[in-house]
């Protein structure tokens, strides 16, 4: 019988790996990156690939890509999708995936990064686009929270996220007041929205960011 998503939310190991990479990057000083987040990621990955009709198994494969592609960030911020990969290719053969389901997800979780990774499949692609466009005021941890972080103040300020797949177009609308503006929305995410885009093109979508209904990039398939 094939490994669930259920099967891996329930896993102790794996818990135990979301949490104390949330907490390294806590204490770091960096927004929400436990299970609020990678759930996130878990359920918009699946229901883009869901959108384009893609097998369930793949759709199931990206969630559950989604749902530990952060935990390298218990061994070090830098690299973690590399050394997420590593971590968890035997955990995943323990518990019983195939050896090919096991290279799936971890090549999507090693090429997550902006700085070393790009879409290499559809899970991958379809990762790539969930954890990038998760910027919301519920990633701000409060207890550190300061508005002369850009990070947190930009995060603050957006009040919804909505992703749509339709028409062979993938669109990220944010909702953002006036405690962060669009340029330093932009001056911290700029390399991942071009990520997204890339990622899209993987996919045979165009992606559209719009801030406050203004978009913000042109590009097409």
């Amino acid at each position: 019988m094939a490994v669930t998503f259920e099967d891996i939310i329930r896993n102790e190991k794996i818990s135990k790996m979301v949490n104390q990479s949330n907490k390294v990057l806590e204490m770091i000083g960096y927004t929400d990156h436990g299970p609020r987040h990678v759930g996130y990621v878990s359920r918009i990955a699946g229901e883009i690939l869901s959108r384009l009709s893609k097998p369930e198994r793949r759709i199931e494969l990206a969630r559950i890509a989604g749902w530990v592609h952060d935990i390298g960030n218990m061994v070090n911020r830098k690299y973690h999708g590399l050394n997420g990969a590593v971590l968890l290719f035997p955990i995943l053969c323990d518990i019983g995936f195939s050896v090919d389901e096991a290279c799936e997800i971890c090549s999507a979780v090693g090429s997550h990064e902006e700085e070393t990774g790009a879409p290499i499949s559809d899970i991958s692609a379809a990762l790539i686009i969930a954890d990038k466009v998760d910027a919301h005021r519920a990633r701000v941890r409060m207890k550190q929270y300061s508005p002369n972080d850009i990070h947190d103040r930009v995060n603050y300020a957006i009040q919804s996220t909505k992703l749509t797949v339709s028409g062979g177009n993938i669109t990220i609308d944010y909702t953002m007041n006036d405690n962060a503006s669009p340029m330093e929305f932009l001056s911290i995410y700029m390399t991942r929205m071009q990520m997204c885009e890339k990622s899209a093109r993987f996919l045979g979508c165009s992606f559209t960011l719009r801030i406050n209904g203004v978009k913000l990039n042109r590009w097409d398939t």
